[in-house]
């Protein structure tokens, strides 16, 4: 059984707060949709790679978050996990057309597939 890339519309632009995040649950687990005060839009796992804290309730600033529970710094364009700590979050690829966002996920092809938003 394959997997096959898709894009999946997951709301607007405008559902996001500039600053905030809005969560995505999908069949790969809880993903977070990230807007910059520049108006960038990123999504990546909320989870953090230390000890899985909701990276959503972080603080956004430039184009990373800080995680809530122990400080750890995420890039917002690649999920790398800025030094002296190490590590890395699944990032995810997003489309904006005009308003409404997309993210890439893959999915198996024979799969069903059921999306919610918060």
């Amino acid at each position: 059984m394959g997997h096959l890339p898709r894009f999946v519309r997951i709301g607007h632009l405008d559902d996001i707060p500039r600053r905030g995040a809005r969560c995505v649950n999908s069949p790969l687990g809880r993903i977070a949709v990230f807007r910059t005060e520049a108006n960038e839009v990123f999504a990546l796992e909320d989870r953090c790679p230390h000890r899985g804290g909701p990276l959503s309730q972080g603080i956004v600033h430039g184009a990373a978050v800080t995680c809530p529970l122990h400080n750890q710094v995420i890039s917002l364009r690649d999920g790398l996990v800025q030094g002296p700590d190490t590590g890395a979050v699944r990032s995810f690829q997003l489309r904006l057309d005009p308003a409404t966002l997309a993210i890439e996920l893959e999915i198996e092809a024979t799969s069903a597939y059921g999306q919610a938003a918060e």
